[in-house]
């Protein structure tokens, strides 16, 4: 149960960093989704 939550306070983290640096957070360029992985900072 603690790692659901872990993994959830960190996906609310990723979304207001989109939500500040990010055009169009819908479809964030500079923070990447890696699946099965964690995320990925690339600069544009």
């Amino acid at each position: 149960m603690d790692s659901f939550s872990e993994n959830q306070t960190l996906t609310v983290h990723i979304k207001m960093l989109r939500d500040k640096i990010e055009d169009n957070p819908a479809k964030p360029v500079r923070i990447k989704t890696v699946w099965g992985v964690g995320y990925r900072y690339e600069e544009v």
